[in-house]
């Protein structure tokens, strides 16, 4: 696998010459050690893993930091970089097909549901974690994955649930997931909140969801 820095991102590359590519976006942190792993790790199972700096270079430790950054964050910007980024993405020689799978944490999951919505014939799997959304979603054409917290003070529960019911009257698959006794960021080992078995159970389903909707390529021997 080859690993690198690609412009304001981290692009992580299989051992194949190619694979599908997977969209990475970060939550309010930045673009952290843990999302950089998370690139590795896709690549290592045959993806092609871009992740956009959506702060251009500004990472937060502290709750009070990250709303900042956020806050000062212009949205239209934010939602043409990761537009940007995933024509970008389907450009690379090394992405194939049509297609990509959108993976996002909290407001990187926001911003992957939008994209299913407003991108709809780029999407093809759009899994999140602890990430909610308000647009009509009837546009969309990916199959949804969610990992939510049992205890989440940043995810409204009502919208939670109507954004599920959308998904599923709209004809689309949709398989969200209810970890007990976990809080917002259980998923990520850099948090105090981090629950590693319900973060391996999470990522364990992640990685079966993109196999299903984005296989890679089977070794050749």
């Amino acid at each position: 696998m080859d690993s690198e820095h690609a412009g304001t991102g981290y692009l992580a590359l299989p051992d194949a010459p190619t694979g599908p590519g997977i969209l990475v976006l970060h939550a309010w942190w930045g673009l952290t050690d843990h999302v950089r792993g998370v690139c590795d790790s896709l690549a290592e199972a045959g993806y092609v893993a871009l992740a956009p700096d959506l702060f251009a270079g500004r990472v937060a430790t502290e709750v009070a930091d990250a709303e900042q950054q956020l806050a000062e964050a212009d949205a239209d910007q934010l939602a043409h970089l990761t537009r940007s980024s995933l024509q970008a993405l389907l450009r690379l020689p090394s992405t194939t097909g049509d297609t990509v799978g959108v993976l996002g944490w909290s407001m990187g999951g926001s911003m992957a549901l939008w994209l299913a919505a407003r991108v709809p014939d780029a999407v093809a799997a759009t899994a999140v974690f602890y990430g909610g959304q308000d647009i009509d979603m009837v546009d969309a054409r990916s199959a949804f994955l969610g990992h939510y917290a049992e205890d989440d003070d940043y995810v409204d529960d009502d919208g939670l649930v109507l954004l599920e019911s959308e998904l599923h009257l709209d004809g689309l698959e949709v398989e969200f997931h209810r970890y007990p006794g976990t809080r917002h960021w259980f998923a990520e080992p850099d948090r105090p909140e981090h629950d590693p078995a319900a973060a391996a159970l999470a990522w364990d389903r992640t990685l079966a969801f993109f196999r299903h909707h984005l296989p890679p390529p089977q070794p050749v021997f």
